[in-house]
């Protein structure tokens, strides 16, 4: 029997006191399921004053004005709060005026870095303060990649954290420090060794905070096993391919999964009528409520093709909206949900005015209790990514035996198996090429299918049969960080 593990986890938002997108999910259910294995963990994250409610979540003041040093000329007074995610979870939060806590947006400051800076060493001192002598600090994403840096340089002697491992998640490698990294010029580049700035240094803002931890970290994992082998390559890599490739016996792949308890058709409260694989023709009955509701003519047997994700480039939405015309003279009523690019919301306004029988937008901020209603009352699920780390929006439509539409790359790839007739396998219908030709002939395909009732039930059915609780995740990471500490001692 191994001894059960003491482990950190470091995010910038953590469901449901702080969102902005999967992140914020995945920070939520991996502790959770790790805390159902059994395992020691703590989480911590910033008090984002304006967004989370401390009277809600009913949290409590643990230590304040607390004086941090953040390196020999910064300093920072910041209190600390504890909340509970789950019975002996603890989430920690860290309320600093200046940076986090006076803001009305989770992000978009012009001092992104310095932000995430005083965070990831005011998390650390954190662990110092409440001497969790942690065996894994597992850091998701760019906003706490600082943190695999400081364990090597300025904590390696830390008392509590001496021993400590790291483990650096990717979670879209397109996000590497507060702002685009492409737009930084080759003479001021950070190449990941130096000392770093003070705050009030202006160079501060062009430091790469994940190139840092892949250099860093004693375990680098991206969130699907495509995306792990597409993120060697140039075409993926984000220029941090070569650096990956000289780590990449150190670069693992796990995909994400979804909380059953939070996602589950049998339950949700969201949903006009529950249901489940063995009653999902129920599934009718929420979608004459979904058309009622967003004002769509109420029709059974007219396919409904949803789209719930951030409305930009990388999840394909110039694509879509390519195919937007052709797609609406077809028999479908469409609903896209999700926030994002302003020009592409307009564009989709444009068109929800225009047809307004056959096309739907909905803002997910102004809508949140919607996004499962429409899981459950659509017949297909489309994401045609243009890249995906992984995805979770695709597992929760599986769920509520929603059909997914995507492009065959990266945790896509991984999640969804190319339906084949001749066989009657495969869970949803896979494309290709990044073009609208392709993403239009998969989705007719789909449409063509869907006519064959018997096959439409199985596909139904397969789909929501599929495995994708944290729980199994959860055992791949634990193995992860025993590799850590196993290969570091």
């Amino acid at each position: 029997m191994f001894k059960p593990l003491k482990i950190v986890s470091i995010a910038s938002e953590v469901a449901p006191f702080s969102k902005t997108g999967g992140l914020a999910d995945v920070a939520k259910s991996l502790p959770k399921a790790l805390k159902r294995l059994g395992h020691e963990i703590i989480i911590i994250t910033p008090l984002y004053g304006q967004i989370t409610d401390v009277k809600k979540h009913n949290l409590k003041l643990i230590r304040e004005n607390e004086t941090v040093y953040l390196n020999s000329a910064d300093k920072i007074q910041v209190n600390f709060w504890r909340g509970y995610l789950m019975k002996n979870l603890p989430v920690y939060f860290i309320e600093n005026k200046k940076y986090f806590s006076s803001k009305k947006t989770i992000y978009g400051s012009a001092h992104e870095n310095a932000r995430f800076l005083a965070f990831d060493v005011t998390a650390l001192k954190l662990i110092s303060l409440l001497k969790f002598e942690a065996d894994i600090v597992h850091c998701h994403d760019w906003h706490t990649g600082l943190i695999p840096y400081y364990l090597k340089t300025d904590f390696q002697y830390s008392k509590t954290l001496s021993r400590a491992k790291t483990i650096f998640t990717i979670h879209n490698l397109a996000f590497q420090l507060g702002h685009s990294w492409w737009e930084i010029a080759n003479k001021n580049k950070d190449y990941g060794r130096g000392r770093l700035p003070h705050l009030d240094d202006p160079k501060i803002e062009n430091i790469n905070f994940a190139k840092r931890a892949i250099l860093s970290a004693d375990i680098i994992n991206t969130v699907s096993e495509q995306y792990r082998e597409e993120i060697l390559t140039k075409k993926f890599g984000q220029d941090l391919h070569r650096i990956l490739g000289k780590r990449q016996d150190k670069l693992y792949g796990i995909i994400n999964g979804i909380d059953y308890k939070t996602y589950s058709p049998v339950n949700d409260k969201n949903l006009f009528k529950n249901y489940g694989r063995e009653n999902f023709h129920r599934k009718k009955l929420n979608k004459e409520y979904l058309q009622k509701k967003i004002c769509l003519p109420v029709d059974q047997e007219t396919p409904i093709i949803a789209l719930t994700s951030r409305v930009t480039f990388q999840k394909g939405m110039d694509l879509l909206l390519e195919i937007i015309e052709p797609l609406i003279k077809l028999d479908v009523q469409i609903i896209i949900m999700g926030d994002g690019d302003k020009n592409y919301i307009a564009e989709l306004k444009k068109y929800s005015k225009k047809y307004p029988k056959k096309i739907v937008w909905l803002s997910f901020k102004e809508n949140p209790h919607l996004e499962t209603l429409i899981y459950a009352g659509a017949d297909i699920f489309l994401l045609p990514s243009h890249h995906e780390p992984c995805g979770i929006n695709q597992l929760i439509a599986m769920r509520y035996g929603c059909i997914p539409v995507v492009r065959k790359v990266g945790g896509l790839y991984d999640t969804v198996t190319n339906f084949n007739p001749r066989t009657n396998r495969g869970t949803g219908f896979n494309f290709t090429g990044f073009d609208k030709y392709s993403l239009f002939a998969a989705i007719v395909r789909a449409l063509e299918n869907r006519q064959y009732k018997n096959t439409w039930r199985e596909l139904i059915v397969r789909a929501m049969a599929e495995s994708n609780s944290w729980e199994i995740p959860a055992k791949k990471y634990v193995a992860l960080y025993r590799k850590a500490i196993k290969n570091n001692k």
